[in-house]
């Protein structure tokens, strides 16, 4: 459990009833792609899978899934990130646009 802390940043880990599996989630697709790079797990025949989809309030995102072998452990491994880019509420903006500074040519 210590090397998958240091390795990586999931912000969960659950462990299965058969105490054979974990089931561990990252906060982005990069940080699990990171993680099976640093663990050395990235290798061509990794079961993964990856799929678009939308929330039930029509969001869309991309999930990424691995299934490694890992220290003995059957690992479970997933993350989510959502594609829609939304904007910078108005107020936000205007407080932003106050903090830029012209330079001069």
């Amino acid at each position: 459990m210590a090397e998958l802390l240091l390795l990586a940043n999931p912000n969960m880990i659950r462990t299965h009833g058969d105490g054979m599996s974990l089931s561990v989630d990252f906060d982005s697709i990069a940080d699990l792609r990171s993680w099976l790079r640093l663990a050395g797990l990235d290798s061509p025949d990794l079961l993964t899978g990856e799929r678009n989809g939308t929330t039930d309030d029509g969001r869309p995102y991309r999930r990424m899934n691995a299934y490694p072998t890992w220290h003995g452990w059957e690992i479970y491994a997933s993350a989510k990130d959502y594609t829609d880019a939304s904007p910078l509420d108005p107020t936000t903006t205007d407080r932003l646009t106050a903090l830029t500074v012209e330079v001069p040519a």
